[in-house]
C-alpha cells in the first residue's frame, strides 16, 4: 500500500480537481493504484493561486467527510506546494505556510525555467528554522537540467527533492525521463510522488513509476522510496544516500 505525498485532489482551489466529482474520480483512481493516504498539496503563491494553511485544513476535512460518505478507503491529509519566495520563513512563523501533514517537511517549488539567486540562503534559513525543504519536481526545471551541479549543492547542503512519477516513466518526454533516472542514480532525489491533477493527462502513474525503479535500479531503491514516504508522513528522518555529481556532457541536449 502506497502513500502519495504530492497531489492536487482538493476541489476547486487550484489547477487540479475542479469539482467534488473530479476529486471522487481521483480518489477512486488512487485506491485502484494501491494508494491509501494522500497529502493534498494545493498551489500557494505561484502567481495564480493562494491557498493558506487554514483554508487547506478546512478543505481537507470536507473532502475526507465526502470520501467516508462515498465509502472510498482513502485518507487525505493537508499539505501545500509553495512557490519559492522571500517571505517563507515569516509565513511559516505566522502560520500561513503549511508543512506536509504538519511535519518538519516543507515543499518548495521553483518555476519551470528558473532558480532564484536567493534560493541557497533561503534553503539554509528554512533548516535553521527547524524545517527540511523538499524541492519538488527538479527534473522539470530548465535551469537545473542545464546545470545539475546546482541541485547537487542544494542536496549536499541538506535539502531533499521529490520527482514526479510521470517523469520516471517518460510521460513528460524521453529527455526528462533520462534526467530523472540520472537523479535517482546519483542519489539526488528522495521521494517519488504523483503530482496528479486529474485522472487523464496528469494521472497518478505511481505504481508504474515504482515498477520502473525496481526494474532499472533494483529493490533497494524501490523500498527506499516507498519507505521515505512513510517516514515523512510520520515526521521521522528519511533515508538519504550520499549524493554524487552528474557528469554533464558537453552537449546535454535536453532543451
Amino acid at each position: 500500500m502506497m502513500i502519495d505525498i504530492h497531489c492536487h485532489i482538493l476541489p476547486g482551489i487550484d489547477d487540479g480537481a475542479q469539482t467534488e466529482a473530479d476529486s471522487i474520480r481521483m480518489a477512486k483512481a488512487a485506491v485502484e493504484e494501491g494508494i491509501h493516504t494522500i497529502i493534498a498539496t494545493p498551489h500557494h503563491k505561484n502567481g495564480q493561486f493562494d491557498n493558506n494553511r487554514t483554508s487547506i485544513i478546512q478543505y481537507t476535512e470536507i473532502l475526507n467527510h465526502l470520501l467516508v460518505n462515498e465509502g472510498i478507503p482513502l485518507t487525505v491529509v493537508p499539505g501545500q506546494e509553495t512557490r519559492i519566495n522571500g517571505d517563507m520563513i515569516q509565513d511559516l512563523q505566522d502560520g500561513e505556510l503549511l508543512p506536509l501533514n504538519d511535519t518538519k517537511y516543507v515543499f518548495v517549488e521553483f518555476s519551470s525555467g528558473h532558480v532564484p539567486h536567493f534560493s541557497k540562503p533561503l534553503m539554509y534559513d528554512i533548516q535553521v528554522a527547524g524545517y527540511t525543504p523538499i524541492i519538488v519536481h527538479p527534473e522539470r526545471n530548465r535551469e537545473l537540467i542545464e546545470n545539475p551541479a546546482k541541485l547537487y549543492e542544494f542536496v549536499r547542503n541538506g535539502a531533499l527533492t521529490q520527482v514526479t512519477a510521470g517523469s520516471v516513466i517518460g510521460k513528460f518526454g524521453k529527455n526528462i525521463r533520462k534526467f530523472t533516472h540520472q537523479l535517482i542514480d546519483h542519489s539526488l532525489t528522495h521521494f517519488i510522488a504523483s503530482d496528479a491533477h486529474n485522472t487523464t493527462s496528469r494521472a497518478f502513474w505511481l505504481n508504474d513509476a515504482y515498477q520502473e525503479v525496481k526494474k532499472e535500479f533494483g529493490n533497494d531503491y524501490f523500498y527506499m522510496f516507498m519507505e521515505n514516504n512513510h517516514l515523512l508522513l510520520d515526521n521521522l528522518n528519511v533515508i538519504r544516500l550520499e549524493p554524487s555529481r552528474i557528469k554533464k556532457k558537453k552537449f546535454f541536449g535536453l532543451f
